[in-house]
C-alpha cells in the first residue's frame, strides 16, 4: 500500500474546517488561521486563539470499514499525534492519550480531536495547541501548548507536516489491520489504564459507570472494571476525587 499524498487547503479564517472538510475526498487537508465556531467532542466549544495554533481536517478513506471499525479512528488519530509531540519533545515529556479524543502532556489537555463519518470517508478534526500561552480562565489549570512545555515557538507549519504525516501513516497501518494491529503502540500512551475512572455516557449522566479501567480493547472500547464503554466522557477518581 502506497503512502496517502496529501493536499493542503488554507483559510485565514472559516466557520469549522471539518464543515470545509466534507467537500473534500481523502488525502485533503483544510486549514484555518481561525475558527469562528470551532468544537470539539459532545458540541463542546474549541479555544484556539488566531495564529498560535493548529486547527484542521484530514479527509480519511473508510469506504471499507464498518460504523464499529469507524468509530476507532479518534483513538488512531490521537496515537498519531501522540507519537509525534513525544517525538518532538524528545521523549521525556509526560505524553498521554485520553479515551476516546484527548491528548495531554503533563496531565493538561494539548489536542483534541472530533472524527466524523461522511460517506465514505472520516473527516478528522485536529486542534492542536502550538504556541498559544493564555488560555480562556475556565480552562488555564487543564490546557497546555508546545510553547508552555518546551519554552520556544515552533513552526506551525513544521508541525503540520509532521502531524499529518503520523496520521498517515497511523491510517495506513489502521486500513490493514484495524485498532488491533495499533492497541499495543496505543497501550504505551493510554492515561486511564490501571486507573480507577467513572465515564459518563453525557455531561449530565447520574449514573456514570465505574471501576479500574481495564484499558483500551481492540474494539475501541475502554474497559471499565467488567464493562465494556463504547462511548462518553472518562474522569480519573484516583486523585481522591468522586463522581
Amino acid at each position: 500500500m502506497t503512502a496517502m499524498e496529501f493536499r493542503f487547503h488554507r483559510k485565514e479564517t472559516t466557520v469549522s474546517t471539518n464543515a470545509d472538510a466534507r467537500e473534500g475526498r481523502p488525502g485533503d487537508v483544510f486549514v484555518a488561521d481561525f475558527q469562528t465556531a470551532g468544537r470539539g467532542r459532545l458540541d463542546h466549544e474549541w479555544h484556539a486563539a488566531r495564529g498560535e495554533n493548529l486547527t484542521f481536517s484530514v479527509v480519511l478513506d473508510a469506504a471499507d470499514a464498518s460504523p464499529a471499525e469507524v468509530a476507532t479512528l479518534p483513538l488512531v488519530v490521537g496515537l498519531a499525534v501522540a507519537r509525534y509531540v513525544s517525538s518532538l519533545l524528545g521523549g521525556a515529556a509526560d505524553v498521554s492519550v485520553k479515551w476516546p479524543n484527548d491528548v495531554l502532556v503533563g496531565g493538561k489537555k494539548i489536542c483534541g480531536i472530533l472524527c466524523e463519518r461522511n460517506g465514505d470517508a472520516v473527516v478528522a478534526g485536529v486542534g492542536l495547541n502550538v504556541n498559544q500561552t493564555d488560555f480562556p480562565a475556565e480552562i488555564a489549570a487543564r490546557a497546555t501548548s508546545l510553547r508552555l512545555v518546551e519554552g520556544s515557538s515552533f513552526d506551525r507549519d513544521d508541525v503540520l507536516n509532521c502531524v499529518v504525516a503520523e496520521i498517515g501513516d497511523m491510517h495506513s497501518r489502521w486500513l490493514r489491520g484495524g485498532f488491533a494491529a495499533l492497541r499495543g503502540a496505543f497501550a504505551a500512551f493510554d492515561l486511564l489504564e490501571g486507573r480507577k475512572v467513572a465515564v459518563l455516557a453525557t455531561d449530565g449522566d447520574t449514573a456514570p459507570v465505574k471501576g479500574i479501567c481495564g484499558g483500551v480493547q481492540e474494539d475501541g472500547s475502554l474497559l471499565v472494571g467488567a464493562t465494556k464503554v463504547y462511548a462518553g466522557e472518562a474522569h480519573v477518581l484516583d486523585a481522591g476525587l468522586t463522581l
